[in-house]
């Protein structure tokens, strides 16, 4: 998983945890306290919304099947993000009398901290399945990149193959024309040797007739 990612994600769980804790101290009080408070909320929510806005953009720039993984649990946090938002205007909208403070001081810091805590356990569970499934990415990426690595060096064992049977080919090509060259060799060669057999030939035919004639002079001498 993207380490600035995480980094982001870290940030946003303790922003989170801390303007949840704020809107509930807000829903307490009554007059400037609360605007004061209020406004810190919504500083924080502005804060929160581009910290989302970050990690979209990071998990957006990954790889598809780590992007699906973030995306998912990016959704998560704009849920507790829009949860906030939502507490943000009701505290907002509300004003609360002395006696509804009353119960809320005995009764409403309780109901938010187990709110809170809720939302809190959900989004760890969630985390805790998030991360499951990035290991199980990691190590699919892990297989990949093996499976990348021992194609690239069948690649490399196939390209060796066929330089050497090339070079073989280039070889058998030399030979090739060396067996032409020889041919034509001795195709002359035995030209010449039917040349001089006809030659030979002449010059024994002409001696035996110069024999046969010396032999009749003679004999007709």
């Amino acid at each position: 998983m993207s380490e600035v990612f995480e980094s982001y994600e870290r940030q946003y769980c303790e922003l989170s945890a801390n303007l949840s804790k704020k809107c509930t101290s807000a829903s307490l009080v009554d007059g400037e306290q609360k605007k004061q408070k209020l406004s810190e909320v919504k500083a924080g929510l502005d804060d929160a919304e581009s910290l989302i806005r970050k990690m979209d953009m990071e998990a957006r720039s990954l790889q598809p099947n780590v992007k699906a993984v973030l995306l998912s649990k990016l959704r998560e946090y704009k849920s507790d993000l829009n949860n906030l938002k939502s507490e943000v205007k009701r505290i907002s909208s509300t004003n609360l009398n002395a006696a509804a403070r009353d119960d809320l001081l005995e009764s409403g810091m309780a109901d938010a901290q187990m709110v809170s805590e809720d939302q809190r356990g959900r989004l760890l569970m969630s985390t805790e399945r998030l991360n499951k499934s990035s290991d199980r990415v990691r190590e699919s990426r892990r297989t990949m990149l093996e499976t990348e690595e021992l194609g690239v060096s069948i690649l490399h064992d196939l390209h060796q193959q066929r330089q050497s049977l090339l070079h073989a080919n280039n070889t058998l090509h030399g030979v090739d024309d060396n067996i032409s060259k020889s041919k034509k060799v001795l195709t002359a060669m035995s030209k010449r040797m039917s040349r001089n057999k006809y030659i030979i030939g002449s010059v024994v035919a002409v001696l035996v007739l110069a024999i046969i004639l010396i032999l009749y002079f003679k004999l007709k001498n």
